[in-house]
């Protein structure tokens, strides 16, 4: 089997028609982190951390995010539906729900998923969920949303308060950056 992004980006526009598009996109996703080493081969051994931007429009945005060894990315939401499909290390994802009964939307601990290679997870609009890459090795995943990642309206939260801000996509790539000065 083998990995190509150019199909890959035309079966999720494709399967944008679906009635269910995220579901459609599960199957794609699936299909295409089956075989880890030829995404691998596609798209390079990971060698830092990096969301590589693999088609972004106003409908659909594809990304080849690498988490560096031992990296977090705070509590956010997206705003659309996702697909998340890993084909190398590990993504320990905790999910949240706001709490009822705060005003400043914090936000509590609803529960968790660990997605290895081969592991896909459809996330709805209003997931709200923080990453760790746990291991000491890179981790790849193929992350599709339902609309453009970069310009949509979100929220992130602080890990220290979980109180509620805008999100802010330079301050997440630059957690990239500053998790690559660690390696």
């Amino acid at each position: 089997m083998t990995f190509d992004i150019d199909q890959l980006t035309e079966n999720c526009r494709s399967a944008l028609k679906n009635t269910t598009p995220s579901k459609a996109v599960r199957d794609i996703v699936s299909r295409a982190v089956s075989d880890t080493n030829a995404v691998v081969n596609a798209l390079g051994e990971p060698k830092r951390g990096e969301v590589q931007r693999l088609h972004v429009s106003d409908d659909l945005t594809i990304l080849n995010v690498i988490w560096a060894p031992c990296m977090t990315i705070r509590p956010h939401d997206h705003n659309m539906w996702a697909v998340i499909g890993v084909y190398g290390g590990r993504e320990d994802n905790i999910f949240w729900r706001r709490r009822k009964d705060d005003p400043n939307g914090r936000i509590e601990a609803a529960g968790a998923k660990s997605l290895g290679p081969q592991d896909v997870r459809p996330f709805g609009p209003d997931i709200i969920h923080s990453v760790t890459n746990p291991t000491t090795k890179f981790t790849g995943a193929i992350h599709v949303y339902g609309g453009d990642f970069f310009s949509v309206e979100r929220s992130e939260w602080e890990p220290d308060d979980l109180f509620e801000h805008p999100y802010d996509v330079e301050k997440t790539l630059q957690l990239f950056e500053d998790a690559n000065k660690n390696l």
